[in-house]
């Protein structure tokens, strides 16, 4: 979710609260320029282009007939999420009423981490807030004032009316962070935040995606083989299937494929074109080949419509990225971009 220029009062009737609440609009009315359009810093690996002349991953062949075959096994296309496993971003002021979110243990370890007690004590949640659909109920809250990003895995309010949840984190002075959520917090599977890669509705609007974009798979390498900027995984291999992709790993469209002159849809196009120039990162385990875009419901909780289905002009989220060139994809090596300390 994206505040969007509404005006304040619009803003507090949708919400269901008064019009001198603490609800803080990020950019000017009329503007398009999104507020996440660059959270972390200018050197993240999420902004950065990949040469053309990047050296590939050694087994760069026989993973790309290994994402062929599970885009084959598991449906046959690769779904664009936009509300069910798609996080919802509320961008919020400094006045925003702040929230303690209390852990809830869904993964039973039998115990509660101390440093997301301490990480969620103050959190500025709006009151119309919801989680995304799914099983997975993401939430993100991005405090530009602040500089800082909290992620919320398993998010939902209890029979009290609280807010908890399974796993997230926080990110401070996110502007000068790498765009890795520290010390194996965060709520994908790899520490990768959803304001890294998650496609927002500005940018499909422009057509152009100045960022590296998150990808799921379903079949991956071992947890034990992690690839930077991926710091976890959930990766699961126990036959030792061979040519596995492991989580972290990035790849790109190769460069010399004209994507105008693919047969596509315009939103397709603007993927293929950040596929070229920043590539994809894998950052999570899913039932199937996916992306995800920000979530509608950061539209459909103000009282507006849901943008995505002008912006797909009745195209079925999972046919986008139909002709789509998947065939000339390139890995890139373990830890591609990886400082040198």
């Amino acid at each position: 979710m994206l505040w969007l220029p509404f005006s304040i009062p619009r803003l507090a009737a949708a919400a269901g609260l008064a019009t001198h609440a603490s609800i803080s609009p990020v950019f000017a009315q009329g503007s398009e320029e999104s507020p996440t359009k660059q959270v972390f810093s200018s050197k993240s690996f999420w902004y950065t282009p990949i040469p053309a002349d990047a050296p590939l991953h050694e087994n760069s062949a026989n993973f790309v007939k290994e994402f062929l075959r599970q885009k084959k096994a598991y449906y046959g296309d690769v779904n664009i999420n936009t509300r069910e496993y798609a996080s919802p971003i509320y961008v919020v002021g400094r006045d925003t009423p702040k929230v303690t979110v209390k852990f809830w243990d869904c993964q039973k370890k039998g115990y509660t981490p101390p440093e997301l007690e301490e990480q969620w004590k103050r959190v500025p949640i709006p009151a119309y807030a919801e989680a995304a659909e799914g099983t997975d109920q993401e939430m993100t809250i991005y405090q530009p004032e602040t500089d800082t990003v909290w992620e919320f895995w398993q998010m939902r309010k209890n029979e009290e009316g609280q807010w908890t949840a399974c796993w997230g984190g926080r990110m401070e002075k996110a502007s000068k962070s790498d765009g890795v959520f520290p010390n194996r917090f965060g709520t994908t599977a790899t520490s990768l935040p959803f304001l890294g890669g998650q496609i927002t509705v500005a940018e499909l609007k422009a057509g152009r995606i100045d960022h590296a974009i998150g990808i799921s798979l379903v079949d991956l390498e071992h947890f034990s083989v992690v690839s930077w900027p991926a710091s976890r995984s959930d990766g699961y291999n126990p036959t030792k299937e061979p040519n596995r992709i492991p989580e972290g790993l990035r790849f790109r469209l190769d460069p010399t494929v004209s994507v105008e002159s693919l047969q596509m849809h315009p939103v397709g196009k603007a993927v293929a074109r950040a596929a070229q120039k920043y590539g994809f990162v894998i950052w999570d385990k899913a039932g199937s080949i996916s992306l995800r875009a920000e979530n509608s419901k950061g539209y459909t909780l103000m009282g507006e419509p849901d943008p995505y289905p002008a912006l797909f002009k009745e195209t079925p989220s999972y046919a986008l990225l139909r002709g789509f060139p998947w065939d000339k994809l390139q890995f890139l090596p373990m830890d591609y971009g990886k400082p040198k300390r």
